[in-house]
């Protein structure tokens, strides 16, 4: 593992960082794979419960590599289908994560790397971050990210930012609900720790999981056969022990810790 990208602990919380100032914290293959293996790691981590992304340096990440887009010219469809699919696992790594995941946003998230934040569970950005997908201006679509802003934002907030490659600041990205918390830089770091460390012993993690699940689950199916799949968690939640416990704590006004 170089040092593409960071990982520690502390307190229940996993920090992944980009570790790639220099380049702006570009994404290139080479990143990608190690975001991939960290949040694989975080997810199988049991001395984390929630997970912070995070990045390096001034922005948080400046979207492609530009030596990575020169590459692109000579790929054959072969190795951009390979390419693709693994930044797909990458997103679907993150997306679906049985572990509450924030992502910590100092600077801007252009292209990929706003990608990257949008996937993720909670959002925390410093006011002078800009957002955007800029794709549409070098001729490429932001399409992996397609699939999971039109699902957050909506058909109309999606087709604005998508089609039109603009940035919006921090507050603009907040009022759309792309991002969650807009916190002063001297203040983020404090903030987003202490919201993840309240996270790591306020909630059950096995309720986290299931409840991300039924989240994603309830937006592939009609309303109907979300109900029906709602269903079988709850039962499949009365019984664990971590609901025995949680109820048996509230019935006698006990403060529980996860």
């Amino acid at each position: 593992m170089t040092e593409l990208t960071k990982y520690s602990t502390e307190n229940r919380v996993a920090y992944i960082t980009i570790n790639r100032p220099e380049k702006r914290n570009a994404l290139n293959p080479a990143l990608v794979e190690e975001l991939t293996d960290q949040f694989l790691r975080a997810g199988h981590d049991n001395d984390a419960k929630v997970v912070v992304l995070k990045a390096a340096g001034e922005v948080f990440s400046a979207g492609a590599d530009l030596e990575y887009l020169q590459q692109l010219q000579n790929n054959s469809s072969q190795d951009d289908l390979e390419d693709t699919i693994a930044i797909k696992e990458l997103l679907w790594n993150i997306y679906t994560l049985p572990k509450l995941v924030v992502a910590q946003v100092e600077g801007h998230a252009i292209a990929g790397g706003c990608g990257l934040a949008a996937v993720c569970d909670v959002v925390y950005a410093v006011p002078e971050s800009k957002f955007g997908y800029t794709e549409v201006r070098i001729g490429f679509i932001p399409a992996l990210v397609s699939c999971f802003l039109v699902r957050k934002l909506g058909e109309g907030r999606a087709k604005e930012l998508l089609l039109s490659g603009d940035l919006i600041d921090a507050a603009t990205a907040s009022s759309y609900g792309l991002i969650n918390f807009v916190t002063e830089k001297s203040e983020i770091a404090s903030s987003v720790r202490n919201y993840a460390e309240r996270m790591a012993v306020s909630a059950s993690g096995q309720s986290v999981a299931l409840t991300k699940q039924l989240l994603h689950t309830a937006q592939n199916l009609n309303l109907e056969e979300s109900l029906e799949a709602a269903i079988k968690l709850n039962v499949q939640t009365r019984s664990s022990e971590d609901c025995k416990k949680g109820i048996a704590s509230f019935l006698n006004k006990e403060k529980l810790g996860w």
